[in-house]
């Protein structure tokens, strides 16, 4: 069986578009919601889909993004909660099809470039923040409310 996952981050957004594209490519059942994609807890339909889940079964999305913000989450996904028992494919992203050699190879290397990227930009952020301090950039809250020479 093949299950669709859509979702968007906030309540004002709409997810038709990925249903009409998940039931496009033969999802039989499609699972949708509206939360943030930073992190897998408080999202009750993608827990519903990875308990729904058979061997043999496929589970599908529109893009990666859809179901993980981060490497760590995605990897986890595919590799804890799928497990092997199950296929998961992202239609946007040709390379990321986990039901043949290539799609889960592609899959491990793009997860960590993806984790390489965010430890780069973490990097590159303190050496930021470093060099600001060093200036004498104050970071945080200001101590007081009242202007500097205010009596």
């Amino acid at each position: 069986m093949r299950y669709g996952y859509a979702r968007v981050s906030s309540d004002t957004q709409d997810y038709s578009a990925q249903v009409e594209a998940l039931k496009a490519a033969g999802c039989e059942r499609i699972y949708s919601e509206k939360a943030s994609g930073k992190s897998t807890n408080g999202r009750p339909e993608l827990a519903k889909l990875l308990k729904a889940l058979d061997p043999g079964d496929v589970m599908v999305v529109t893009k990666i993004d859809r179901v993980a913000r981060s490497a760590l989450d995605l990897l986890h996904i595919v590799r804890t909660e799928i497990a092997g028992r199950q296929c998961f494919v992202s239609l946007g992203d040709s390379w990321c099809d986990t039901t043949n050699e290539t799609g889960r190879f592609m899959l491990t290397v793009m997860s960590g470039i993806a984790e390489l990227e965010r430890d780069l930009i973490r990097k590159r952020c303190a050496a930021g923040i470093a060099r600001a301090k060093a200036k004498g950039k104050r970071f945080g809250r200001p101590t007081s409310l009242a202007p500097p020479n205010a009596k």
